[in-house]
């Protein structure tokens, strides 16, 4: 019997792994951007497509608001970093959350606290709510 010779993929190298570059496209980084649909007829979810939970979703999200029921008790911290109460829930600026009002949760994002007043962005509208006497 004669010894077999092992060649190709099976025999064992000490040679090193060949490096890979990444191919160039030209594009760059593209971004994905997905759009969430308003109604039913704008678009589906194409992993469920019978399924109208995003719109849903989107129009219970954008209820009509009554800013009356917004509150403002008061203002606190120093002049640099402002603390605002709105019923019953601290933000700063930037900050959003839900708060609790008669007609239901609202969400909304501070953006500016001023000496006597509070803006607030609330469905994409900024509201000015003044701080109680």
């Amino acid at each position: 019997m004669r010894p077999v010779e092992v060649t190709g993929a099976t025999a064992e190298t000490n040679a090193p792994a060949e490096k890979k570059t990444p191919i160039a496209t030209g594009f760059g980084n593209i971004p994905s951007v997905f759009v969430i649909p308003t109604n039913p007829h704008d678009g589906r979810d194409p992993f469920f497509p019978e399924s109208v939970r995003a719109a849903e979703s989107m129009m219970a999200s954008t209820h009509t608001v009554e800013i009356t029921s917004l509150k403002v008790p008061g203002i606190s911290g120093t002049p640099g970093h402002l603390f605002a109460i709105i019923n019953n829930h601290t933000f700063g600026v930037g900050e959003e959350g839900d708060v609790k009002t008669a007609g239901g949760p609202v969400h909304l994002r501070c953006v500016e606290i001023l000496n006597d007043a509070v803006m607030v962005e609330i469905n994409g509208q900024i509201h000015r709510i003044a701080v109680e006497p």
